[in-house]
């Protein structure tokens, strides 16, 4: 068993998942290394604030610096320095939010998904089965499946034929994860984790088809495909919640690229247990910091205050940025000070923001973790 669950209250839970590379508690949130690297953050000062898996992303790397070099670094953890675990996804959604905004640079097939790079025009061809061996390339612990993403504002006859490619495309997908298993001579002790992903926009049918087939083929997690807003980009709570309970209860679910604290604390209260988004280190870099207001830990958001250090009104706040907190921003620098680097363009201000941002999502996880 890879994963264990240790305690539950109503439908949250926590639990240990089991990697090759080390256990993790859930629920947890893993900054994303878009390019084998949180942007601008050292492996020291990542673990410092107690990061320990990150995201790397499939599609950046396949484009740069290419398989090649990849396999000439050793995978992904060697390049990076990083020997903590490793999830990578599996390009899918980054291809078709792609080719989605220009139709010329590509196109989905039901051989995979035909696109230009934009670095150079190069073409691609991307099928479920090349995915997964650039995965397993990438020497990452966990990885996911290549699916067929849809927003969800387009017909409801679309999502469902993306749907139906999606679990062609994992049992593709699981097949080609068996053979580089045993091509590479894994046991089930050294081989990574792989997740299905669950589609179906914003149609509660669709959802409960899409999971029933995918747990038919059998994966070691699931984790929630597509955008979990709607064309409104409002909370889709009932869809967030139903996929959840379409999911086995001994699996870890992954709610990808979900989000806001507030939105990371209404999906683990109805049974989510991994977290990935941009959001911590991409606001960190532009001045805006989450702070602790732990009053309560309910759905209304009231737990946390975001700050835009840039304004005018911190150019004379001596006060930490955070009282509560224990980054090293936080324990050596004030609101003044680090308001002065952003209006005068020093990098260091993005990078003491962005670690105490993550520090804050690590504490945010520790908090959510059920107490006896």
């Amino acid at each position: 068993m890879h994963f264990e669950i240790k305690q539950e209250k109503n439908n949250s839970r926590t639990g240990v998942l089991k990697t090759r590379r080390g256990n993790i508690a859930t629920p947890f949130f893993m900054p994303d290394a878009t390019r084998a690297s949180v942007r601008g953050i050292t492996n020291e000062q990542l673990k410092s604030v107690g990061v320990h898996p990150m995201v790397v992303n499939t599609y950046h790397l396949l484009l740069q610096p290419g398989m090649e070099l990849m396999q000439k670094f050793g995978g992904a953890h060697k390049m990076m320095s990083w020997d903590g675990p490793l999830l990578s996804d599996s390009g899918g959604y980054q291809v078709y939010s792609l080719i989605h905004k220009n139709s010329k640079l590509g196109k989905i097939t039901e051989e995979g998904a035909v696109f230009k790079s934009v670095l150079d025009g190069s073409k691609y061809l991307l099928t479920p089965e090349k995915s997964i061996q650039i995965q397993f390339d990438l020497g990452v612990d966990m990885m996911v499946l290549l699916d067929d993403p849809r927003p969800n504002d387009v017909p409801e006859s679309e999502i469902e034929d993306a749907v139906e490619r999606t679990i062609r495309w994992a049992k593709r997908c699981k097949v080609e994860f068996e053979k580089q298993v045993k091509k590479r001579k894994f046991d089930d002790g050294t081989r990574p984790l792989l997740f299905a992903v669950v589609q179906g926009g914003p149609f509660v049918r669709l959802r409960k088809r899409c999971a029933d087939a995918l747990i038919e083929i059998g994966f070691d997690g699931y984790s929630f495909g597509g955008r979990h807003v709607d064309k409104n980009e409002e909370f889709m709570a009932e869809i967030i919640e139903k996929t959840a309970s379409f999911m086995p209860n001994d699996k870890p679910r992954f709610a990808l690229g979900i989000g806001t604290p507030k939105d990371i604390v209404r999906c683990h209260n109805v049974g989510w247990d991994m977290f990935d988004c941009v959001i911590p280190t991409r606001e960190g870099r532009h001045g805006r910091l989450f702070v602790h207001n732990y009053t309560n830990m309910d759905e209304s958001g009231e737990f946390y205050d975001t700050m835009n250090i840039s304004n005018a009104k911190f150019k004379d706040d001596f006060m930490p940025i955070d009282e509560e907190c224990d980054c090293y921003a936080c324990q050596h620098y004030t609101r003044a000070y680090i308001h002065h680097l952003f209006r005068v363009g020093e990098p260091l201000g993005g990078q003491m923001a962005t670690l105490h941002n993550l520090r804050f999502y690590v504490k945010l996880m520790e908090k959510l973790k059920i107490k006896k």
